[in-house]
């Protein structure tokens, strides 16, 4: 685990804005993410669905932002969910947040005062990243 900076509790607040916006009718369990990315802020909530396979991620939401802003590397992201401890991305979210930074700084918060924060390396280690399709596979020899 990392030490918590200034800069960390920042981000975290813009993930609490977001979250103030997550639609979670059905969990009731509302999730706000931030993403540091080119020197600018990208937000995203948990937008569930009827069809539970269809919900967004609040961190993959924030990540389509940031893309859609022309970003291509994340600095770090911050996260806030309802539960008392920090809220951890999904095991999808950490795969989908590899394809930009596997160093990325990951800062956790919850309902309370209690703060994470580690590398997404350290939440997913050895993931599956663009180095493995960039690999010669032939089979000639």
């Amino acid at each position: 685990m990392t030490q918590t900076q200034q800069t960390d509790l920042a981000l975290l607040a813009f993930a609490r804005e977001a979250q103030e916006k997550a639609y979670a009718p059905y969990s009731q369990f509302r999730v706000g993410a931030a993403i540091f990315a080119g020197g600018e802020i990208y937000q995203g909530c948990n937008v569930e669905n009827a069809a539970y396979g269809s919900t967004v991620c609040a961190e993959r939401g924030a990540a389509m932002r940031a893309v859609m802003g022309g970003q291509r590397f994340f600095d770090a992201i911050a996260i806030v969910g309802d539960s008392d401890a920090p809220t951890v991305p999904c095991g999808a979210c950490r795969q989908f947040l590899a394809e930009f930074n596997p160093e990325m700084r990951v800062v956790m918060g919850g309902a309370t005062d209690a703060v994470m924060v580690m590398t997404l390396e350290e939440l997913l280690p050895e993931a599956f990243v663009r180095g493995y399709l960039d690999q010669d596979v032939s089979r000639d020899g």
